[in-house]
């Protein structure tokens, strides 16, 4: 076998092991992960981040994260408003990281604020990042 052949069969069996382990090349290579979730208890009992502010009637719902930091976005399915014990309305002073398809605009002039995420209402949900600006975090950490 030649260097050329060599390559391109190790290259073909590390993408067979990407594809096995449920990730796409472009989710290894940019180190970022995409996962869907039936509901809001499957993601509370499988998710290695957390959406306390995620309402327990959420269905439908996307992740986008980087699997070894803090950036994520969540995109759910809900009818439900937001813990008022949990979430405050605020300005908004941050952004996404990461964009995940279905979500809205986020750069709106308001967002409620949830602990260490920023939320916006959807046309059929809620659409939350983390981190958030330590001054959203702040206001939400008034609440309690």
């Amino acid at each position: 076998m030649t260097f050329t052949r060599m390559t391109a069969l190790a290259l073909l069996t590390a993408a067979s092991n990407v594809a096995l382990a449920g990730c796409s090349i472009g989710d290894t290579l940019n180190n970022e992960r995409v996962t869907e979730f039936s509901t809001s208890a499957e993601l509370v009992d499988t998710w290695s981040k957390s959406a306390p502010w995620l309402p327990a009637d959420a269905t439908d719902i996307t992740t986008r994260e980087t699997p070894d930091a803090e950036p994520a976005v969540l995109l759910a399915t809900s009818s439900r408003s937001l813990d008022p014990e949990l979430c405050i309305e605020v300005e908004r002073q941050s952004g996404p990281v990461f964009s995940v398809d279905g979500a809205p605009q986020a750069y709106v002039d308001m967002v409620f604020a949830c602990g260490d995420w920023a939320v916006i209402p959807t046309d059929d949900g809620w659409y939350g990042w983390t981190p958030n600006h330590p001054d959203e975090k702040a206001a939400s950490d008034r609440l309690n």
